[in-house]
């Protein structure tokens, strides 16, 4: 009964995306990402000069609007290479590869280099708010991608492999129409990143640009009651 009622109000929908994007991708990939960053930099030391910025940014739009080329949604974003590929046999396919892309970001006159991509998974929560047969109202699309964020956030703080390797970006765009909207959101985390350590060392608090969604405002707009519960009661 307690699973129905989840399904009829699609709890179990950003729940279980997050959890097949962390288990099926994330778990295998971000543990590599370092390493990866580190033979660029050798390759090419005057790119990555920052290392607190040597990880997977992914891009979380509460709209669930994907661009598939980053470079057509903001022209301050600009392609450079792929890193390393990691290549594993998975699920039956020989040699599946696994790779990320390395951007520049510009800044004014300067450049800032980064691994930068969506979470995929919200691709799907698009695809089902537009057919018909998944009945999934824009307003369900919305409370899923917060849901999948959260729960996304969850998993990866008690991940140990994956610590120190990624950078959530959550932002809602509705409303925006400024050409750089997106640079401006990667732009302020990684200066964000860079100057961390020194705000804490000073006692001093960044300030979040007005888009930038943290994981306080999101726990603010979806209840605790929202989340999926466990089938059974002895499980804590």
């Amino acid at each position: 009964e307690i699973s129905e009622m989840s399904e009829r109000s699609k709890q179990n929908v950003a729940h279980g995306l997050a959890w097949s994007y962390y288990v099926g991708y994330l778990k295998i990939v971000l543990p590599r990402v370092k390493k990866s960053m580190e033979e660029f930099s050798r390759a090419n030391p005057n790119a990555l000069a920052c290392r607190d910025t040597w990880k997977l940014h992914i891009l979380v739009p509460l709209s669930c609007d994907i661009y598939d080329d980053l470079e057509k949604a903001d022209s301050n974003i600009r392609y450079l290479t792929n890193l390393t590929e990691t290549t594993l046999t998975r699920a039956g396919t020989k040699k599946r590869v696994y790779k990320h892309s390395l951007y520049a970001i510009r800044d004014k006159d300067k450049l800032w280099h980064c691994a930068v991509e969506y979470a995929t998974p919200l691709q799907s929560l698009y695809a089902m708010s537009q057919d018909e047969s998944a009945a999934f109202s824009r307003e369900d699309r919305l409370e899923q991608a917060k849901l999948f964020y959260r729960t996304l956030e969850e998993i990866l703080k008690g991940s140990k492999e994956c610590a120190g390797t990624y950078r959530l970006i959550a932002y809602d765009e509705s409303g925006e129409a400024e050409t750089h909207f997106l640079s401006r959101e990667i732009l302020w985390h990684l200066r964000q990143q860079r100057h961390e350590e020194y705000a804490l060392c000073e006692g001093n608090q960044p300030h979040n640009p007005s888009m930038t969604l943290s994981s306080t405002e999101l726990n603010i707009q979806i209840s605790e009651s929202d989340l999926p519960q466990p089938l059974r009661s002895d499980c804590f």
